[in-house]
C-alpha cells in the first residue's frame, strides 16, 4: 500500500523567525494541507526562531560558518573566505541529504529570513535530488537584487525614478544568481507620497507572512499532486 502523499518542509532562518512562525501557524490552521515542517536550521546562535521551534515541537539545529570551524574568525583573504563558504555549503547539503529519506528529508526548503547566500556547492546536490528551494525577497522580479532592496526602491521613488511608483515582494526559486530565480508569487506595493522609509518597510513586511504562506502552499500542492500521480 502506498504511503499517503505528504510535503516535508525544511526551514532555514537567521533571526527572529516571524516568517517561520507564519508557516507554523498556517500548518496548524490547515492552510498548507498534507505538509509538515520536519526541522529548522539556523546559522545565528541567538536566533529567536529556535524558541519558536521549541514551542511548536519542531527539532532545530545550529550550523554556523565560523562556529562549526569552516572559516577562521577575522579571516580576510578572499580565496580562503570562498573556500570556507564552499566547504560550509557542501557540508550543509550533505547534512540535509543525510536526513532519513522516508521520514525527514525535505521535498521543499524554505529560506525564511536566512541571511546567507548559497552557492553551487549547496544548490547543485540539493537540486540533483529534486528538492526545491525558495526564498522571499522584498522587491519585484528583476529589480533591486541583493541587499537593501527596500532602501534602494525608496530612494528611487523619492528621486522620481521608481517605475510606476511601485515596488513589492516576491517568493522565488533560489539559483546561484542572487534573487534572480523564477518567481513563484509576486505582490506589488505602491509607494505613497509623504511616507517615511520606516513606514514603507513596515507595509512591505506586513505582506511577507501571507505571501510566504501562499507560495509554500502552492508548491506543496504541486509536490503532493506529483506524488499522487506516481502512486
Amino acid at each position: 500500500m502506498s504511503s499517503p502523499a505528504e510535503c516535508r518542509i525544511l526551514v532555514f532562518a537567521s533571526g527572529n523567525g516571524s516568517n517561520f512562525q507564519a508557516l507554523v501557524d498556517a500548518l496548524a490552521a490547515g492552510n498548507i494541507p498534507n505538509a509538515r515542517i520536519t526541522r529548522l536550521i539556523v546559522n545565528r546562535g541567538k536566533a529567536y526562531a529556535t524558541t519558536r521551534a521549541e514551542k511548536a515541537g519542531i527539532p532545530w539545529e545550529y550550523f554556523n560558518l565560523i562556529s562549526n570551524g569552516f572559516q577562521a574568525r577575522g579571516e580576510t583573504d578572499p580565496e580562503r573566505l570562498q573556500e570556507a563558504r564552499n566547504k560550509y555549503d557542501a557540508a550543509l547539503a550533505e547534512k540535509v541529504l543525510a536526513l532519513d529519506e522516508k521520514t525527514e528529508r525535505p521535498h521543499l526548503i524554505v529560506l525564511a529570513g536566512w541571511m546567507y547566500i548559497f552557492g553551487k556547492h549547496f544548490l547543485a546536490p540539493i537540486a540533483e535530488k529534486g528538492i526545491r528551494v525558495i526564498n522571499l525577497h522584498p522587491a519585484l522580479p528583476g529589480k533591486y537584487d541583493g541587499t537593501h532592496a527596500i532602501e534602494r526602491a525608496y530612494a528611487d521613488f523619492q528621486a522620481g525614478k521608481l517605475e510606476n511608483n511601485k515596488t513589492g515582494i516576491m517568493v522565488h526559486y533560489v539559483i546561484e544568481a542572487v534573487d534572480q530565480g523564477a518567481p513563484v508569487l509576486v505582490r506589488e506595493i505602491e509607494c505613497q507620497e509623504g511616507e517615511s522609509l520606516e513606514q514603507l518597510e513596515e507595509r512591505i513586511h506586513s505582506h511577507e507572512h501571507s505571501l510566504i504562506v501562499e507560495a509554500t502552499a502552492k508548491i506543496a500542492g504541486e509536490i503532493i499532486a506529483s506524488q499522487q500521480a506516481q502512486q
